[in-house]
This record gives C-alpha cells, structure tokens and sequence, in this order.
C-alpha cells in the first residue's frame, strides 16, 4: 500500500485495520482454539506511535505502530532473538501486559479473544481485523459494545492505567 503524506512524501507500509469489542458473555469459549500466552512490553507509548515488543512462547517480535485513524495504524513488526526481547523487556520496557489470546471462527472471520491477566484482570476483548474500515462483518451473540474508538482499551494504554484502578 502506498500512502501519500503532506501533498508529496510516498510510504509503503502496512495497514492494520482492527474492530474492537466488550464481550456479551462467555459463549465463544465453546468455539475458541487452544490459548498461547502472550508477553507485551512497551518501550514507547505516544498517540501517534507505539513501539512494543511481544514475546510468545519461544518466539519474540519488535513492533512499531503508528496512528492513522481509531481503526486504522501502520504496522512494522519484526521477529527478533528470544534472548534479546527478554533483554528489552526487562530493561527497556516500563510498561507491560500478559494475557491469553483465544482464535474464534466465525462465518469466515477470524476473532482474537484477548484475556488479561494480572492488575488488568477480568478485561476480555474481541479483536477482528479487516481488509478495509467500511467491510460489512458478523456480529455473533457474544459481541457486545464496539470499543474501537475508545483508547482506553488500548494494549498500550492498560499497560500503563491497568482496568483494575478505573
């Protein structure tokens, strides 16, 4: 994708175009994958941009997200050493989250169901990202109340003002 800044300037960048929801209820555990356990670290939270890195069992990423729109952010994410995100996120990285993260097919669609642990516990959101802001998707029962526009449910933002002190 190509995106033109400021009349002139050309980027080629990805584009995470991502919904997010409460939960209604507790029903899509019914359909949901196995849980991987996720470690997020922040190194820098800002509205414009965010860089985190994420460790997943043996596995560990370096992301960079900038702002576009509530739905919409470039996204550069890179595999980096184990050794080297554990490094980061225990020197580096004032901020961080730990949750479990569900996959639920739904009518060809493929939900996150993300489960926080910790100061951020009983939160549970549902993440669905999408080719373009205006695609039409399901809304199975358990979708509750779009979030999408309220920053508050950020990662980044509960890494730093946890659900539990609302």
């Amino acid at each position: 994708m190509t995106i033109i800044i400021k009349g002139s300037l050309k980027m080629h960048t990805k584009l995470e175009i991502e919904r997010r929801f409460l939960l209604k209820n507790d029903t899509w555990r019914e359909h949901a994958s196995a849980p991987k356990t996720l470690r997020q670290g922040y190194l820098s939270v800002e509205k414009e941009r965010t860089i985190r890195v994420r460790i997943v069992g043996e596995q560990a990423w370096l992301t960079l997200k900038g702002y576009i729109s509530d739905a919409t952010r470039s996204e550069f994410e890179y595999a980096i050493p184990l050794a080297d995100a554990q490094m980061m996120m225990d020197t580096m990285c004032p901020f961080k989250i730990q949750k479990n993260r569900y996959l639920v097919e739904y009518s060809g669609y493929t939900f996150e169901i993300d489960e926080f642990f910790g100061d951020n516990a009983p939160l549970i959101l549902a993440e669905l990202e999408l080719p373009s802001e205006d695609t039409d998707y399901p809304r199975p029962d358990w979708l509750g109340e779009e979030i999408t526009a309220d920053g508050r449910f950020t990662n980044a933002y509960i890494s730093q003002h946890p659900y539990s002190t609302w």
